[in-house]
């Protein structure tokens, strides 16, 4: 009877779970064999799932990776909320065009103001990075420096790839009725048709592609990472990090990315950067090949030629085992020690590129 018992718990829990993902609207959906046969001639498409420039392998145990990450570590986020800088809408639209502005919102999610266009990088805006609020942690602030209601319209949302700490469908929900254009990566198109994005709007490119899009160059560089929202899509829609280079500025934002030659690559045909936003968070010596260790970080900075970089992918959310200050400490250590510039502004903190006075304080060090 027992054994009866959990062999029913289990087909029961299995159906549930493809219910969910079947009925789901936040897992996206996949793209058309005509698509499919597009990428197949393509030189990291293969077999049907796209593929890194060099071997990428993960020797993890998900079992006790799942049990480790539900620990109830304090160290892995804040003692309490952290407080955000407010920022208004006004504030946004009254910025000369001639300066460069970025504002972090936590995590990879900025608002990057260049030659008078407001873009919005990977906005993750949602309070869980998971598809249920059940399966993911949330947020460490209570708000956002600004709410997506109140933001201006954004001419342009640049996504990296579809996890849903980078892709997040309510978002995307709120954002897509506001934004002008939409470049991402070859495949993930069809994850934002599906939530009502018009075909229109939406321009997908393979790694080393590039556009003009009203006087800013956006180039598609590679990344080492890989992709997926459900159980059986891994791999079958491309990452990749982007090159922004408007009139008098240019900036690197790295997505998510384990350390490779590629950084050196993209900084010998596109540097140098004013800025580098670089991966800094999340990573495990299990899964390194697909997220860099901190001093991984401020090296990719030095292969890019960056003249600064500011650590991303930390500061919001918990989806590692690692202490939630310990990106920006270790990075902050390897950066002195190689005199790399690193600013760490604020969540909510709005930088001006190619000032003399860029954010340094250790503001993490009033939590925990």
């Amino acid at each position: 009877m027992l054994v009866i018992s959990i062999v029913g718990f289990v087909a029961f829990s299995a159906i549930v779970g493809v219910v969910f993902v079947n009925m789901s609207p936040q897992f996206g959906k996949g793209y058309g064999d005509d698509q499919k046969d597009r990428f197949a001639g393509l030189d990291n498409f293969e077999n049907g799932k796209f593929v890194n420039q060099h071997l990428t392998e993960m020797d993890v145990n998900f079992f006790e990776a799942t049990i480790e990450y539900f620990k109830n570590d304090p160290s892995r986020s804040p003692d309490r909320n952290i407080e955000v800088n407010k920022i208004d809408s006004i504030a946004i639209e009254e910025h000369p065009e001639e300066i460069t502005y970025l504002t972090w919102f936590g995590h990879s999610a900025f608002l990057l103001e260049i030659d008078g266009k407001k873009i919005l990088l990977d906005p993750m805006l949602g309070d869980t990075p998971a598809p249920h609020p059940l399966l993911g942690k949330k947020r460490y602030s209570q708000e956002l420096p600004i709410e997506i209601e109140k933001l201006p319209f954004i001419d342009a949302i640049i996504l990296s790839h579809d996890h849903y700490d980078h892709l997040d469908y309510p978002s995307i929900k709120k954002l897509k009725d506001k934004t002008g254009q939409f470049f991402v990566p070859l495949g993930l198109g069809s994850h934002l048709k599906s939530w009502g994005v018009p075909d229109n709007k939406i321009q997908e490119f393979n790694w080393w592609e590039a556009t003009r899009w009203d006087g800013i160059q956006l180039v598609c560089t590679p990344a080492r990472h890989f992709s997926g929202r459900g159980i059986l899509d891994r791999n079958v829609t491309l990452w990749c990090s982007w090159v922004i280079q408007g009139r008098n500025h240019k900036i690197f934002f790295s997505g998510d990315s384990g350390y490779d030659d590629h950084f050196k690559e993209i900084g010998e045909k596109y540097g140098p950067f004013d800025i580098s936003l670089l991966e800094c968070g999340q990573y495990n010596e299990d899964w390194k090949a697909i997220h860099m260790m901190p001093e991984e970080t401020v090296q990719a900075a030095i292969d890019l030629k960056s003249q600064m970089f500011i650590p991303i992918h930390w500061g919001a959310f918990t989806l590692a085992f690692h202490s939630w200050t310990d990106p920006v400490v270790r990075a902050s250590k390897k950066a002195a020690e190689l005199d790399m510039p690193m600013t760490t502004p604020r969540i909510g903190e709005t930088i001006k590129i190619g000032s003399d006075d860029y954010p340094k304080e250790q503001w993490w060090d009033t939590y925990n």
